[in-house]
Formats: structure tokens, C-alpha cells, sequence
């Protein structure tokens, strides 16, 4: 008898699919992090260029844009690692 839940039930897409995420769970999760942060990077670092071209305290607004062209940069890193792991 062949159980319910047998991989020789399901169409090949949807094995294929099954052990993707088996292999790396919540990658979609983690993609999705990646972006909304590196956007809300992009942002921040939008705003503080321009307090930076303004000359506007600029005390505080160049470590904050510093601080997020860090975060971009690491959110770009870890998509790049996520993508070559996964080759």
C-alpha cells in the first residue's frame, strides 16, 4: 500500500520543491528580511547625504550615514551568501 504523503504522490515540482526547502528552511523569510532592511538602509543613508550635502549637524549625520552604508553593505553580503550556497 502506498502511504498518502509517499514522494512517488507528488509531481516532480513539487518534490523538487519540498526538499529546496527541507535543504535551506525560511530562505524566502530571510530574502525578505534582507531587502526591507537594505531599503530601510537605503533610506536612512538617502537622508543623511543630503543632511551631509545640506551641512546640516553634521556631527551626528556622518556616523549615521556611515552606520548605513554599513547595513547596506552587509544586507548585500548576506544575499550574496544566501545565493551562493544555494548553486
Amino acid at each position: 500500500m502506498i502511504e498518502p504523503n509517499s514522494p512517488k504522490n507528488l509531481k516532480p515540482q513539487q518534490y523538487e520543491r519540498l526538499r529546496a526547502e527541507a535543504a535551506a528552511p525560511y530562505r524566502g523569510l530571510r530574502q525578505f528580511i534582507y531587502i526591507g532592511v537594505g531599503t530601510s538602509g537605503f533610506i536612512g543613508a538617502f537622508v543623511f547625504f543630503f543632511q551631509l550635502l545640506a551641512r546640516r549637524d553634521i556631527e551626528q549625520a556622518l556616523p549615521n550615514f556611515a552606520i548605513q552604508l554599513g547595513v547596506i553593505g552587509l544586507m548585500v553580503l548576506l544575499w550574496k551568501w544566501e545565493n551562493r550556497n544555494n548553486k
